[in-house]
């Protein structure tokens, strides 16, 4: 398929809400505040800002020019780019990486979907008990342990996700993206304004801007930047796939860096909300995983009880806002898939849309039913679910940004790189010399370096 007659974005607008759409989901309002809350709060979060600053930008460029100037697929677009069979095939991992977190990913997006139907019929806050979270807890247990009631509420979350790409770049993904991002945004704001009159609204803020140097370790640090990492969506083909729907007047410098303002600027913002609930309810902000549906929907009834009205806005906004971070981002995983079958077997979209749905049940449906009645299906030891998890974010993902920044800054010519980054050189030289520089001798040390802590190397 040529360049020419391949879809592309409408505005700039457009392509600044899509690409910070894939790169704020879950990631950002469920697992950045765990990582903060379990790494010591404010010391993280300026380690994570560092991370951003020296890897997800260069990173996030990579993949925006590897994209657009390829102009196809994300698993064929490092052809363009090289003939070695290993340089050639990297974007392969991409796909695939991709592909397989959508297929976990959209269990938890049904949970999330299924918490906010909760909370709009007053099941989370008929529950609520001071000091008691046992209600919550066989709450989440029972319910992602059932066989049924889970896989609907997946099925659900797929096809939404199915419809919004089959209409296509313009009409789907472009489209609703500038309804879903500032929608998002303004539940933001909303959520953000109650939890700064909630009791515990002074700890909750101290524990977000006064570091405590002395709870770094180098597994908080490590930590950092996996977060950083993960949560810019980096190195799963959503970025790359995007880029190639990009015109070459876009600058893909300056819109890294808002794409990465943005993303840190809702993680901070949902930090904002959820720790001074949780400090208003005397709940850890240790809390891990169980965070966002067993300890926030008490800690909301907690923090905001005396006025019940509120506390029900309040859960029902929080848990509206996770359904729309994560069909966001799930979109653009399934953009990667899709748009690999859709070029590769020149098969119409809707078609390949069908093709990715289809996969996406049935590894969904096996990842959800690990939880309960598949629970004694393991691999090396781990649940489906918690394998692919594993496998995805511990293995695949820093070794594709390795790769990534190794191809960028030693394999494809500076020249190149440099032309296409300015524009033609209608841009300033010097941001894309220091992304370049990052890309060639920082990112794939640091990424390395991540990669064998997360492991227990070092």
């Amino acid at each position: 398929m040529s360049s020419t007659s391949r879809a592309s974005f409408g505005s700039k607008f457009g392509i600044i809400m899509a690409a910070a759409g894939s790169a704020v989901g879950l990631g950002n309002i469920w697992r950045f505040p765990i990582e903060t809350g379990q790494n010591g709060g404010a010391a993280f979060i300026l380690i994570y800002i560092i991370a951003i600053a020296l890897l997800g930008v260069p990173l996030m460029v990579a993949e925006f020019f590897i994209g657009r100037h390829a102009h196809t697929n994300a698993a064929h677009a490092y052809k363009k780019l090289s003939s070695h069979p290993f340089w050639s095939n990297i974007g392969f991992i991409g796909v695939l990486g991709g592909s397989l977190i959508l297929c976990y990913y959209v269990v938890v997006a049904g949970w999330v979907l299924k918490y906010m139907f909760l909370s709009l019929d007053g099941t989370l806050s008929t529950l609520f008990t001071p000091g008691d979270a046992s209600g919550y807890e066989s709450l989440f247990g029972n319910f992602v342990s059932s066989t049924w009631s889970p896989l609907v509420f997946m099925v659900l979350f797929v096809l939404m996700c199915h419809f919004a790409i089959a209409a296509g770049v313009r009409k789907g993904i472009e489209k609703l993206s500038k309804i879903f991002m500032p929608a998002l945004f303004v539940i933001l704001v909303v959520l953000v304004g109650f939890s700064l009159f909630a009791p515990g609204a002074q700890e909750g803020l101290s524990f977000l801007f006064h570091p405590d140097f002395s709870k770094l370790t180098t597994s908080s640090v490590l930590s950092a930047i996996a977060q950083a990492f993960y949560s810019l969506s980096l190195c799963m083909g959503c970025l790359c796939t995007y880029a190639s729907y990009f015109g070459k007047d876009v600058n893909i410098i300056k819109s890294a860096v808002s794409i990465s303002v943005i993303d840190t600027l809702v993680a901070i913002m949902a930090g904002l909300i959820i720790f001074p609930a949780v400090f208003s309810a005397g709940i850890s902000p240790q809390s891990g995983p169980s965070l966002a549906f067993i300890a926030l929907p008490g800690a909301f009834q907690q923090a905001f009880g005396a006025v019940p009205a509120v506390a029900y806005i309040v859960s029902v906004l929080f848990y509206a806002l996770l359904v729309l971070a994560a069909l966001t981002s799930a979109i653009s995983l399934y953009e990667v898939p899709t748009a690999y079958i859709h070029e590769t077997w020149h098969i119409r979209r809707r078609y390949a849309a069908l093709v990715v749905t289809a996969v996406c049940l049935m590894l969904g449906t096996v990842c959800s039913l690990s939880m309960g009645v598949l629970g004694d299906l393991h691999i090396f030891g781990k649940s489906v679910f918690d394998f692919l998890d594993y496998f995805c974010t511990t293995i695949m993902m820093p070794l594709s940004g390795v790769f990534i920044a190794i191809f960028l800054g030693w394999v494809v010519k500076r020249d190149i790189f440099m032309d296409d980054v300015t524009n033609g050189c209608t841009l300033r030289t010097t941001p894309a010399a220091v992304v370049h520089w990052l890309l060639r001798w920082v990112a794939p040390v640091l990424l390395f370096a991540a990669f064998l802590g997360v492991l227990g190397v070092i």
